[in-house]
């Protein structure tokens, strides 16, 4: 069984242990990989810096994610799901506006199919599932808390050396490390960079009326502001079970005034935004604010080295791709090396590295290309833009073929799918 306490499940050779595959990050697109790689008979060791105690804490991440379907679909593959699926909310209905602007772009998923357009869950609980899978996994391991201290690349492979001075020797070093990711920097792959000068400010908070499963993006000037479905919460320790999160993009400059706000204040100025659609609210739990930019790597891979996730790319919350991306990155890359594997090939070869390269870049590229030219259109309050914009909504909202179109895209069911976007096994 594979461990949190540094048993590894590769072969030693002296001093140095030998595994399959090297991850560098043990967030959620790192441990996927792991996982995700783990019936093919592939040994993977995840390097992470954070103790599991302290990520598995309550206090660590207050954030939701919006998984889109294929996302789902993914971790369904995994086995990761059924953990999850009590505490995730369906997303049914997808509701879009501009300020206070009448017009509006309406999703429904039942257009579409009988699925929902994805789940909402807490980060705490998707962190948990994934560590409870990798507990069962044999052939893959949790260093944690550990740093890969150095890499030396050669032609038979990649020796890391870890801060408590043990080696690795493998095939493949995949850089999962976030976006100040030292593994990308060491390997000299460069970064292009934009601030959007935003704040995203989340919490959660309880409210009179239920969601009913709708989740609402209303842009204004100052940047998107998002209401996410979440589970009822039968505790009683709020004035209502229901609850949704709230993903709050502002200024810089006010945003740290917002955040200094009373609950009474901070719950007033929630309540500004959303009217009366939920009813009377109360903020649950605490605040949590995250600087907003754009990075995109200019290169997927290196000699012997793929990034995935946020040490790839990262973007603006809206419409929530971040981590979906990231996910696609892990469903491609696990497809490419096992397919490897089993023709007998170097998983970590140039030829190998590049089909992944090749399958993820088109799909990187158009979609923070999507986010940031939505962000950017969005975030201000010029009236001919204002006016573009409200022609726009009404226009998809009108022409069921597009609609349907962009109702796939939100579920991530469009292009070149993995298999396990597909919800099939390697």
């Amino acid at each position: 069984m594979g461990r949190q306490d540094g048993t590894k499940a590769g072969i030693k050779h002296g001093d140095t242990e030998s595994v399959d595959l090297l991850i560098v990050g043990g967030g959620f697109s790192g441990l996927a990989l792991a996982i995700a790689v783990e019936g093919s008979g592939l040994t993977a060791a995840v390097v992470d810096r954070a103790a599991p105690r302290d990520v598995l804490g309550a206090d660590f991440d207050g954030r939701t994610c919006a998984f889109a379907d294929a996302s789902v679909r993914i971790l369904e593959a995994l086995e990761v799901w059924p953990d999850m699926v009590a505490a995730a909310a369906p997303i049914n209905d997808i509701r879009v506006c501009d300020g206070h602007s009448p017009l509006f772009l309406h999703y429904d998923h039942r257009e579409v199919g009988d699925r929902p357009f994805g789940h909402v869950v807490e980060n705490l609980v998707t962190r948990q599932a994934l560590y409870r899978r990798l507990e069962k996994c044999s052939h893959a391991t949790l260093e944690a808390p550990a740093e890969v201290e150095s890499l030396q690349f050669a032609d038979d492979g990649v020796t890391a050396r870890l801060s408590d001075g043990r080696c690795l020797h493998t095939a493949l070093v995949v850089a999962a490390d976030g976006r100040r990711s030292q593994t990308r920097q060491s390997a000299g792959i460069r970064v292009s960079e934009s601030a959007y000068h935003q704040t995203s400010i989340v919490c959660s908070i309880a409210h009179e009326h239920p969601h009913k499963g709708v989740a609402i993006e209303c842009f204004y000037p100052a940047g998107p502001f998002a209401v996410l479905p979440m589970v009822d919460d039968a505790s009683g320790g709020a004035s209502w079970p229901h609850r949704s999160s709230i993903v709050w993009s502002e200024g810089s400059q006010l945003a740290p005034r917002l955040l200094a706000l009373d609950d009474a204040e901070f719950t007033a100025e929630l309540r500004r935004r959303l009217g009366d659609t939920l009813g009377d609210l109360e903020v649950t739990g605490g605040r949590w604010s995250y600087p907003l930019g754009l990075l995109r790597a200019e290169s997927l891979t290196a000699t012997r080295l793929a990034l995935v996730g946020d040490a790839a790319h990262g973007m603006h919350p809206i419409a929530g791709q971040g981590l979906n991306l990231g996910l696609r990155d892990v469903a491609a890359l696990a497809e490419v090396i096992v397919e490897a594997r089993d023709q007998g090939r170097d998983i970590g070869g140039g030829e190998v590295l590049e089909r992944y390269a090749r399958w993820r870049r088109f799909d990187v590229m158009i979609l923070i290309a999507v986010t940031d030219g939505l962000t950017r259109l969005f975030s201000n309050d010029v009236a001919p833009l204002r006016l573009l914009r409200d022609a726009g909504l009404a226009a998809v909202n009108g022409v069921p073929p597009l609609k349907r179109f962009f109702m796939h895209h939100a579920m991530g069911m469009v292009g070149d799918l993995p298999r396990l976007m597909r919800g099939q096994a390697l």
